[in-house]
C-alpha cells in the first residue's frame, strides 16, 4: 500500500489513501480539495523515495471533511505552599481531511 509523509502547519503526517486526519486549520471550505506539495517521503512496498528536503513533482491530495475545534487542553500552574494556582484552557482550530490520492 502506498504511503507518504507530508508537512503542513509545522507538523508531519504519515498517510495512505482513504485515511482521515486532523491538521492545523486551513483556509478551505467543507468539500474543497486541497493539495500538499511538501512531500518528504513516498513509499510503496520496497520502493521508498526520500526527498532532500522535498520530492519534486510529488503531491498529496485531500478533501476537506469538516472545520472543527479540538478537545480542550488545560494548562494548570501552581506554586506549592504559596496559595498560587491558575487554570487556563483553550481549544485549537482544526481541519479534518480525507486523503484522496498520493
Amino acid at each position: 500500500m502506498a504511503y507518504a509523509i507530508f508537512k503542513t502547519g509545522g507538523k508531519q503526517y504519515r498517510v495512505s489513501e482513504g485515511d482521515k486526519i486532523a491538521v492545523e486549520k486551513l483556509d478551505a471550505k467543507v468539500g474543497d480539495e486541497v493539495t500538499f506539495s511538501d512531500v518528504l517521503l513516498k513509499g510503496e512496498g520496497e520502493n521508498v523515495t526520500v526527498g532532500a528536503p522535498f520530492i519534486d513533482g510529488a503531491a498529496v491530495t485531500a478533501e476537506v471533511v469538516d472545520q472543527a475545534r479540538a478537545k480542550k487542553v488545560i494548562a494548570f500552574k501552581f506554586k506549592r505552599r504559596k496559595g498560587y494556582h491558575k487554570t487556563k484552557g483553550h481549544r485549537r482550530q482544526i481541519t479534518k481531511l480525507q486523503i484522496k490520492s498520493i
